[in-house]
């Protein structure tokens, strides 16, 4: 049984068409379960004719059924119980029959069988089921049967979600930090509650604005805080809402989507994930999306066609700008693209004031520690990291969240989970601790590396040891002696094995992946080689299926060797500089080493401490 109406309350009465219509499914039901169900054994006997007439002659047969039509004659025996047997067509004859008047067998006609092929029943049947099926359409698309196209319009009806315009639950203020941003937006925050400024300067509204930047930066938020600041009708709805398997049913959602936001201009409709419906036509080696295609192309038409949308902001959030086409990014269509981009350190302190309201704070809690230490975190990675620091706070008891709480929940969310079940061989333990004393010490004395925050030998994600190093600033530019201490602390545990061991293990997996990732970049986009000159070769984009699959190198084979060499020379031209600079301070590395063994963690002060003692502070 379907169900129930939105409208009608729970517990209503059914009507007289539900009550029929669960009768039918009932009796269907029925229907198919005796037609599955096993048949009796069958005890009748099958004689041929001459046995039968044989038996008729003995007196064994008491009484028959005749089927005329057919020639089958069946019936009961004195003995043997029911037997079937197969006479002449048209029935015995009639030399036949006086024979068994003569042996007084009862005899009985059979009528011949209903031709059902032929019955008015067959016919009526299918029609009686597409009238069913309509009803029953009918009846779930909202519409009542027999009103044409008001069913189907029901289920291509944009399914937008409306914010009050007068109870806004977010605005500009609980957004911290993307001043630009929020000064972009508000302008056409302004033009929507007040035109009259803009339109006597002969200005018009912007049509669209495209939110760009990575995941997390905040994007739906700024969404929501326009709503809440314009208190104007606001229309949400995700891209991926506009797609169905049938034909024709997106186009016919933005339509609808546009004409309500039409009806109560001037309004705002924000399009979450823009991407799911505005990939650029055309593209991927099977030709495009028909129904996606059909799609973006009524948003453009509506944007910017023949009938404009006066009145109306279209703002769409998305993390892939590569993958757009480029009529929905042309002028008239969307005006504005506003890069929301990851936070900086100062915008990263304000989010955490924001995400740290009512959560009660003990004194040591250094939200300034965490926000120079968390670079590249997004809004929402910051969000969840103080959730963890929560978390971890209730799981120890304590009251109030912490310093030990939040570098705890650092870890927890850069790292991974520390793995207490997994225990080193006292062997592998030295091997560890050497190997991130060799970090720790080449943070210490390089002048360009970022200062040590914490050193660890306890396993965490998939990692048996970890030295956290915490930028003292915010850097948006690294110069080549910068970038060259980076690769010798990535390189320095590697270096560190050798020099205590002889050999190398296992361990520096992840220092040699990153080291050339680093070197490469430097080499192939930066520019940082003499040999091969201030060019970027081959710069890594985004793939897009159709477009770059044949896409082929944009140099020659003797430039990529050109590059391989240049990043090998850079890799190991620090590697050597690392174990040089490791050799000098052999006694601090085997004093962090021994701390480590002893203590397994060390913070920055300890670390400081035992380079001071044991080696000069810095070296050039």
């Amino acid at each position: 049984m379907a169900d129930p109406s939105p409208d009608e309350p729970p517990g209503r009465p059914l009507s007289g068409w539900e009550v029929l219509r669960f009768a039918a499914t009932a009796a269907l039901v029925v229907v198919v379960i005796a037609s599955l169900a096993p048949s009796p054994p069958d005890s009748t006997e099958h004689l041929d004719y001459a046995t039968f007439l044989e038996r008729v002659d003995g007196g064994r047969i008491e009484r028959v059924t005749i089927h005329q039509a057919s020639g089958e004659v069946e019936g009961d025996t004195s003995t043997d119980g029911r037997f079937e047997a197969q006479g002449p067509p048209g029935g015995p004859p009639d030399a036949d029959l006086a024979r068994l008047d003569r042996h007084g067998v009862e005899r009985n006609y059979a009528a011949a069988p209903t031709d059902w092929m032929a019955s008015p029943l067959v016919l009526v049947l299918p029609l009686s089921l597409i009238v069913i099926m309509w009803f029953w359409l009918a009846r779930r698309t909202g519409a009542p049967a027999g009103t044409g196209n008001a069913a189907v319009s029901a289920f291509t009806r944009c399914r937008a979600r409306v914010a009050d315009p007068e109870r806004p639950s977010t605005a500009f203020a609980d957004v911290a930090g993307y001043d630009g941003v929020k000064e972009e937006i508000r302008e056409v925050v302004q033009f929507l509650r007040d035109p009259t400024g803009f339109a006597e300067i002969g200005a018009h509204i912007p049509k669209g604005i495209l939110l760009v930047g990575p995941p997390g930066t905040g994007k739906t938020l700024l969404a929501r805080a326009i709503a809440g600041e314009a208190q104007v009708p606001f229309l949400s709805i995700t891209g991926s809402e506009f797609l169905e398997m049938y034909v024709g049913v997106g186009a016919a959602r933005v339509r609808d989507l546009f004409a309500t936001a039409r009806k109560d201009t001037p309004a705002i409709v924000f399009v979450d994930e823009i991407d799911a419906i505005g990939r650029k036509r055309g593209a991927g080696l099977g030709g495009g999306h028909d129904e996606r295609e059909q799609t973006l192309n009524q948003l453009l038409a509506e944007m910017d066609g023949f009938d404009a949308a006066d009145g109306i902001v279209v703002v769409a959030a998305t993390n892939r700008p590569d993958i757009l086409d480029p009529a929905l990014l042309r002028a008239g269509r969307f005006d504005r693209q506003v890069v929301v981009p990851l936070p900086t350190g100062t915008e990263r302190r304000a989010i955490l004031d924001v995400h740290s309201r009512g959560k009660p704070m003990a004194a040591d809690a250094d939200l300034d520690l965490i926000a120079r230490g968390t670079p590249g975190m997004s809004g929402a990675d910051l969000a969840n990291l103080l959730n963890e620091a929560a978390l971890i706070a209730v799981r120890r008891g304590a009251h109030r969240i912490g310093a030990a709480e939040l570098d705890a929940a650092r870890d927890r969310v850069l790292l991974g989970v520390q793995r207490t079940s997994l225990v080193l061989s006292p062997e592998d333990k030295r091997i560890v601790a050497y190997h991130e004393a060799g970090h720790a010490v080449l943070a210490a004395v390089l002048p360009g590396a970022d200062p040590v925050h914490k050193v660890t030998i306890l396993p965490a994600g998939m990692a048996l040891g970890v030295t956290e190093q915490v930028p003292a600033e915010e850097h948006q530019i690294r110069r080549r002696p910068e970038l060259d201490d980076v690769l010798a602390v990535r390189l320095g545990g590697r270096a560190a094995e050798e020099i205590a061991f002889g050999v190398a293990s296992t361990g520096g997996h992840d220092d040699l992946v990153n080291a050339t990732q680093l070197a490469r970049r430097m080499v192939r986009e930066w520019g940082m080689s003499e040999r091969l000159g201030h060019i970027a070769w081959g710069t890594d984009g985004p793939v897009f299926l159709g477009e770059e699959v044949m896409h082929t190198r944009d140099y020659s084979d003797r430039t990529a060797s050109l590059i391989d060499e240049e990043i090998t020379r850079i890799v190991d031209t620090q590697a050597s500089r690392a174990a040089r600079v490791l050799t000098e301070h052999r006694t601090t590395l085997d004093a962090i080493a021994s701390a480590l063994l002893e203590h397994e963690t060390l913070d920055a002060a300890q670390v400081v401490d035992l380079v001071a003692t044991t080696a000069p502070p810095r070296v050039a």
